[in-house]
């Protein structure tokens, strides 16, 4: 029903709290969290002119639905994800059987592991590198990202160019409000992963020690919206975000002040709505 952002950030967050289904966590991902960032995607490939032309290789590519934007623009795809779950639902998205196949999604490649297992020697270096994960919602989130590119970007072309996205200013993000309820509940163990606000040079700081080359920024408004609070409150809890906190309490409590947090932003037809702005940067290799 809407464009998404949010991804798991198990790496920062611990692991997942136990009894959660991560299959169905990653169909709730899926369905209805992962599409939030749709209109980040399509403002990204179209001003770099993503194409027939373009090798490009995602990373922390969830469920693929990036994967697949590009892909139908012609561009030869490689998606790098640690998750199992979301990585089998992008496999079903953009490797159908052969005979039902276009060219451009058997040009398409998934990687379960980390952006090393993508290395080819037979193929060319990719021209354009993306993290769709948005950064400047979690504690050490930032530190995550430049071990993930200091991976990939030996994968990548001289002036190849490396998108990474993170929150907009907290006072233009409906959900920054919601997000607090993961910091509040998590305490003692806001430390380990919790919410924190963006700040406004977080992406230039990771582009800066990645040793990368700023090239552009933009902002796009990225509504979250849902067909009903139930849906909100699975499509959030799909992220990771709010893992610390059910450690600290438990799921029934999450749940219910997730729920809470949600009713203000309620629409009379019980829809949810909640206005966001997201940054991109895009940077090259020098």
């Amino acid at each position: 029903m809407t464009p998404t952002l949010v991804r798991e950030h198990l790496s920062q967050a611990g692991s997942v709290p136990v009894r959660v289904n991560l299959y169905a966590r990653a169909r709730d991902w899926s369905e209805i969290q992962e599409r939030m960032l749709v209109p980040l995607y399509e403002a990204v490939y179209e001003r770099l002119e993503v194409g027939p032309a373009t090798r490009l290789l995602g990373l922390s590519c969830g469920s693929g639905l990036a994967l697949l934007m590009a892909a139908s623009r012609g561009a030869a795809v490689t998606g790098v994800d640690a998750s199992p779950e979301r990585l089998a639902l992008a496999r079903e998205r953009l490797l159908p059987d052969a005979a039902r196949g276009t060219r451009a999604r058997r040009a398409t490649r998934l990687v379960d592991g980390s952006p090393a297992d993508a290395a080819d020697p037979k193929t060319p270096p990719y021209t354009v590198v993306t993290v769709f994960e948005p950064i400047g919602c979690l504690a050490g989130d930032a530190e995550g990202l430049g071990e993930l590119l200091a991976s990939a970007l030996p994968l990548a072309g001289r002036g190849a160019a490396v998108v990474l996205a993170g929150w907009g200013p907290p006072e233009r993000c409906a959900t920054s409000s919601v997000l607090r309820v993961a910091t509040k509940l998590a305490d003692p163990l806001r430390s380990a992963g919790s919410w924190r606000p963006a700040r406004r040079d977080d992406l230039e700081e990771v582009a800066q020690r990645a040793g990368l080359k700023p090239d552009g920024s933009g902002r796009v408004a990225c509504p979250f919206g849902y067909a009903d609070l139930d849906s909100a409150v699975r499509g959030l809890l799909s992220t990771g975000l709010f893992d610390a906190a059910t450690a600290a309490t438990d799921r029934k409590q999450v749940d219910k002040e997730l729920t809470e947090a949600l009713h203000p932003h309620r629409r009379p037809d019980g829809t949810v709505w909640m206005p966001n702005v997201f940054r991109y940067l895009i940077a090259r290799v020098r």
